[in-house]
């Protein structure tokens, strides 16, 4: 199984954090937040192989940050993916850049997609055992618990079994308070309908599309994120997780 870790954004919202560093590279609770990612995904077994997906100006930082992790953590090889994007105006979008690390990498392997600025506070080990035994395609989810909130995310209806119904990206009248996240797992045999969704042209960015587009096609089903979940895109984000993930015991941070 890969690991597939969005970073090629230039998160301008964090100005002037993020003019000379890249977002997952910003320190939270005293590391980089990409480090609290990959701690709570690595128990999942069977991940072989983490692909670091950035553009032009960050790859030479996330390769320093990736040689120095990886003589810590000599089971996980890392590879930094440069899509050589150089600004907003010509960025390949997140599917686009998951397509390119596919292509590129040749993987013919289950994956596992991520956002490398989403703070997990619990393991995500259970998630790949849900997705193996799923053997199809599934979203991390999280319930906001706000009809109101969930506007400026995107609304997930499902039935009984989690398989998807609806999926609406910042919906003006949600229905649920179940919002998809920036976790992922296609198996491989869901990688054509990558490679399609992108050679139709369809919107290469944000990941959720590619869900909106998958489940009338293939069942896609959802696992609920246990603990607390993040998604830091502005400084407020940025301090309050801050805040939050440095009062966590560390068991708390590393266990589910």
């Amino acid at each position: 199984m890969k690991l597939i870790v969005l970073g090629a954004g230039y998160a301008t919202r964090l100005y002037p954090l993020t003019l000379n560093q890249p977002k997952p590279l910003l320190s939270v609770a005293g590391k980089p937040m990409i480090e609290h990612v990959l701690d709570n995904l690595t128990p999942i077994p069977g991940i072989d192989h983490a692909f670091v997906v950035t553009n032009e100006k960050f790859a030479p930082h996330f390769q320093r940050w990736a040689d120095e992790y990886e003589t810590k953590h000599v089971s996980l090889p890392i590879t930094i993916v440069n899509d050589h994007s150089t600004d907003d105006s010509n960025k390949l979008g997140a599917i686009g850049d998951m397509n390119l690390v596919i292509n590129e990498a040749q993987i013919e392997d289950d994956i596992i997609v991520v956002g490398g600025d989403n703070l997990f506070s619990h393991s995500l080990e259970a998630f790949g055992d849900y997705c193996r035994e799923r053997n199809a395609p599934v979203t991390g989810v999280y319930d906001v618990g706000d009809l109101e909130a969930i506007k400026k995310y995107n609304a997930i209806e499902i039935d009984d079994q989690d398989r998807i119904t609806f999926f609406e990206e910042k919906p003006a009248k949600p229905k649920s308070t179940l919002t998809g996240i920036a976790l992922y797992y296609y198996p491989r045999t869901a990688l054509p309908l990558v490679h399609q969704y992108i050679a139709e042209g369809n919107n290469p960015d944000q990941p959720g599309r590619l869900v909106q587009w998958m489940y009338p096609r293939t069942p896609f089903y959802v696992w609920r994120v246990p603990g607390v979940w993040y998604d830091v895109g502005s400084k407020k984000t940025l301090e309050e997780a801050n805040r939050i993930f440095s009062a966590m015991p560390d068991q708390e941070t590393t266990n589910a």
